[in-house]
């Protein structure tokens, strides 16, 4: 039975005055606001009044969620709606009915109507049917939205009115305070308010005594229905099953159940990661592969850059801040000071017409430290006003994680947006997939995979950089072309007018009467050029033949230009062969693909190998830079000198300690920063000279026989080259390499090379003279070679070595003796007369072979060892 509470007693005085309409103020938004209706009479109420409650649903808009802000537009409109509500539900007088408050519910959409009746319970059923049949007949309740119209439903239960964060949902979950009713009771009781999909069986609540079910409605109106009219309902009698009677307690289940998503991940990773990778790639494809490549554009055609704006050039020239914006002047080496300085001139003219040649290769610029090979790039590369990318591999290599490698490049290469963090992640869900599936993912991706994206994109951006610039210079020419031919034209007219023979209709007096006035025609006379004889469409082929004459320059002029700095591999250094050989085969690729030129600047030829073995069938176009003479040396050391207002007189001994520097600017570099600190030359060459012995000694010999087997040659080697570099300055490069300790192999010799301890001068392309590897080197390894204790003791394991060579040969020799020896047993007795003759067998003729070769190697065995023991007779000398 539905509860109703009876009134006996009198109303107050309040209810006795006069009847007095009352408005909802314009301010009052709350859901929690009541309008009271008082009786339109002043007889009191008849002495069986009870009270009960209506719900009039889908007057306002549902809120789904806190981001919903729907219901803001029903709070403005409630009091309009309170109104049509009060309009149409005030009709109705059925067993005395009337209206004591509204109560607005904007969560739920609905108007909770507590009203007053006459009757017993039976009479509710009747007002209800009533009130249903008169709402249709207006056409429902009109709505905040006046989407909808809404309708009327007596409540059974009890009205709940809160403002959690609990929104509506089509999912009902209803707690039975007592016995579980039947499936069909359940049914019958809420089917009015809706459709119902999905019953689930009563199961235990967690940390309570209660059971509870779960009710799917196929709309969310209905179940908002259902819940504000059923909650707090009691089914009692033969409807459940059991005595005590069964409490309905109502609430809105979210559809979507917390963690339900990360659930349905867990249990199915073979479809949620591949289905991730293709969402991610497209993502990256659509979205973000357009971004780089327009950054890598901007970045190489200078759109990004403040110093290319005209206002910024603009404000440099005329402002008074112009001396502060200014870039700083380099001091270094100016190459033209001095005629000798002409190897470097040819260098730049061959990387100049390098890069106004087709591409067939790489140019490979080398020389060391200090020569030029910077200034003279930059130089080149603002005189040619072309796209350039330029990466700084030593950047790459000194970056201390794969993760800060890969973001050097993209800066580089203004390669951006770049997620560093995701390579992160994609390796622990490859970890995860690993665990979960027993396979990876295939999220992860290698260094080289990495570096191979950032490159494929920026080839893509110089392609595309490479045809913008062809654009621009094509209508740059087409202008140009266009106001030749204007001005041609003009000069044209100009001579026709000056020698009368051409007419213009705008001009002078008409010739002619009649019609011949009006068409302006008369004696005109012809030009040579009117009588030539014209084909239909000639113009047209003479413009495609004189565009068909544009030289392929014009085309090469604006292709782009990558600079590979520093591209230094070998042994000894804490180089990433990996990352080298990325950027190798992108080089090649740029070349193959004739997207752009490439320079590559290294401080050693042997470098160039690396670049040779990603352009096997085409030769590096090999340019190379030296140090300065002495001459143009000592005038940089002057000229250095005086912008400091120091003295810069040398007398005829202090020129020869600076040359003793050679033209190395990093020597020199060195020499200007002691005198600035007052040092005189000879202290200043003396330091200078006695620093590099001391780092030629660790670098080259180590500091002992462990640390020496890590070196890439051995101590004898370096050893022999250093000794006759001491005494001659230049060694042949063959006769060091066909000689003990090398015997042919030259790889000791390249890694001093890539040490810069050695030179290796090269004549068309094949190795030739060594030389030290700077010019100091000379006056150093004199220092070594005169320094008696470490000359004696390299030349003491030198000749050890070499005497265990030759004792080698000795034994190695005794063993073929032994052989022949057996054979020649086996074999019969010469004959007389071959011995008159002088015939010798093939096993005597290697056994005489054999023993010269032995007595030679045994004689220096003996003199080695000799010396040996003199020079032990010298180390004892020292302490």
């Amino acid at each position: 039975m539905l509860r109703t509470r009876t009134r006996a007693r009198p109303l107050s005085s309040a209810l006795l005055r006069p009847p007095r309409r009352r408005r909802i103020p314009a301010r009052s938004y709350s859901q929690d606001s009541v309008t009271d209706v008082h009786p339109v009479d002043d007889a009191p109420p008849p002495p069986h009044t009870a009270e009960a409650w209506l719900f009039a649903d889908s007057l306002f808009p549902i809120r789904l969620g806190i981001w919903d802000v729907r219901h803001y537009f029903g709070l403005f409109r409630q009091e309009l709606v309170l109104d049509r509500l009060k309009q149409i539900v005030g009709q109705v007088h059925t067993h005395g009915f009337t209206p004591v408050s509204y109560e607005p519910y904007i969560k739920d959409g609905g108007v909770f109507i507590r009203f007053r009746y006459t009757g017993d319970a039976s009479a509710l059923q009747r007002i209800e049917a009533d009130l249903k049949q008169h709402v249709e007949s207006k056409g429902g309740i009109p709505s905040s939205t006046s989407f909808r119209r809404g309708g009327v439903w007596l409540v059974k239960g009890e009205p709940f009115r809160e403002d959690m964060f609990r929104f509506s949902s089509r999912l009902l979950r209803v707690v039975y305070e007592g016995p579980d009713p039947r499936e069909e009771t359940v049914f019958h009781t809420f089917r009015p308010y809706g459709r119902i999909v999905n019953y689930s069986p009563a199961t235990p609540v967690p940390n309570s005594p209660y059971r509870a079910a779960f009710l799917a409605f196929s709309d969310i109106r209905s179940a908002v229905i259902a819940r504000n009219v059923v909650h707090g309902f009691t089914l009692q009698g033969d409807h459940v099953s059991g005595r005590s009677p069964t409490r309905l307690r109502i609430a809105f289940e979210p559809a979507v159940h917390a963690h339900a998503i990360r659930d349905w991940i867990t249990n199915h990773p073979r479809i949620f990661l591949p289905v991730l990778v293709f969402l991610l790639g497209t993502l990256t494809y659509t979205i973000f592969d357009p971004i780089r490549t327009f950054m890598v554009k901007a970045k190489s055609l200078d759109w990004l850059d403040y110093r290319e704006y005209r206002i910024y050039q603009w404000i440099r020239q005329n402002s008074l801040l112009r001396s502060s914006l200014s870039e700083p002047s380099e001091s270094v080496i100016n190459p033209e000071s001095g005629n000798a300085w002409q190897q470097r001139r040819d260098a730049e003219e061959a990387l100049r017409h390098y890069l106004t040649d087709t591409m067939t290769t790489a140019a490979f610029v080398h020389g060391p430290q200090g020569s030029g090979k910077t200034r003279m790039l930059n130089k080149i590369l603002k005189d040619t006003d072309r796209p350039v990318v330029v990466v700084d591999m030593a950047l790459l290599i000194e970056a201390p994680s794969d993760a800060q490698l890969v973001a050097s490049l993209a800066r580089q290469t203004g390669y951006w947006p770049v997620f560093t963090i995701l390579n992160s992640m994609n390796n622990l869900i490859d970890l995860a997939s690993v665990g979960l599936t027993g396979q990876k993912a295939g999220l992860s991706s290698t260094l080289s995979d990495q570096l191979e994206q950032i490159l494929t994109t920026v080839s893509t951006a110089l392609r595309s950089a490479a045809e913008t610039r062809a654009q621009h210079a094509k209508s740059v020419r087409m202008d140009e072309q266009h106001a030749r031919e204007r001005k041609a034209q003009e000069e044209q007219v100009r001579e026709r007018m000056q020698s009368r023979t051409w007419w213009d209709v705008r001009m002078g007096t008409l010739a002619g009467s009649g019609i011949m006035s009006e068409l302006a025609l008369g004696e005109e006379p012809f030009s040579d050029v009117d009588n030539e004889p014209r084909t239909p469409g000639s113009a047209d082929s003479e413009k495609g033949k004189e565009s068909a004459k544009v030289p392929d320059t014009q085309v090469i002029d604006v292709l782009p230009i990558v600079v590979l700095k520093n591209f230094e591999t070998g042994p000894g250094r804490d180089m990433k062969e990996e990352v080298v050989n990325v950027l190798a085969h992108w080089a090649a690729t740029l070349i193959e693909g004739q997207i752009a030129h490439v320079v590559v600047v290294s401080n050693n030829r042997e470098n160039s190998k690396r670049m040779a073995k990603a352009l096997p069938s085409k030769p590096l176009n090999m340019i190379a830079l030296y140090d300065a003479d002495p001459t143009s040396a000592l005038q940089v050391v002057k000229q250095r000198l005086q912008e400091n207002d120091m003295k810069a007189d040398f007398t005829p001994e202090q020129v020869k300690l600076v040359e003793r520097l050679g033209g190395r600017a990093s020597d020199l570099a060195i020499l200007i920063h002691k005198m600035r600190n007052g040092q005189s030359v000879e202290d200043a060459v003396e330091d200078i000279i006695m620093s590099n012995v001391s780092e030629l000694r660790k670098n080259a010999f180590a500091d002992d026989a462990e640390e020496a087997k890590s070196l890439p040659w051995s101590r004898e080697q370096v050893w022999a080259v250093l000794r006759l570099l001491a005494e001659r300055g230049e060694v042949s490069y063959y006769d060091m390499l066909v000689d003990f300790p090398f015997k042919g192999d030259d790889l000791s010799l390249r890694n001093m090379e890539q040490a810069e301890l050695i030179t290796i001068t090269t004549v068309n392309g094949r190795p030739s003279v060594i030389k030290p590897g700077k010019p100091v080197y000379k006056h150093v390894f004199e220092r070594l070679v005169h320094d008696t204790a470490f000359k004696v003791t390299q030349d003491f394991a030198y000749n050890t070595k070499y005497i265990e060579a030759n004792e080698n040969i000795v034994k190695a020799c005794e063993n073929e003796l032994a052989l022949l020896k057996d054979i020649n047993t086996g074999l019969d007795t010469r004959h007389w007369w071959k011995w008159l003759i002088g015939t010798r067998s093939a096993t005597q003729l290697r056994a005489h072979y054999l023993l010269k070769k032995m007595r030679k190697a045994e004689t220096l065995v003996e003199q080695l060892d000799k010396k040996n023991v003199e020079l032990k007779a010298v180390l004892k000398q020292f302490n």
